[in-house]
């Protein structure tokens, strides 16, 4: 029996996303990293800026609260 060959054009999981790999970190670490970052305004964080993110329900409760206390720019 001969091998099939077939072409492959990179799209092999038919459109689905693939999930990115995570890595688990610190939250205390993380905001000191990007506050630092965003501090001394490193071009490489405006890579990231369209990026979606996950982030606990609860987090998520308290920044958006907290956005709403913010005062206006």
């Amino acid at each position: 029996m001969r091998p099939k060959l077939r072409l492959f054009t990179g799209d092999e999981d038919g459109g689905v996303a693939l999930e990115q790999p995570t890595v688990p970190m610190n939250f205390g670490e993380f905001t000191r990293l990007v506050a630092d970052a965003g501090r001394f305004e490193r071009t490489w964080l405006s890579d990231f800026h369209d990026d979606e993110i996950q982030v606990p329900e609860d987090l998520y409760e308290v920044l958006t609260a907290y956005r709403r206390m913010r005062p206006g720019a």
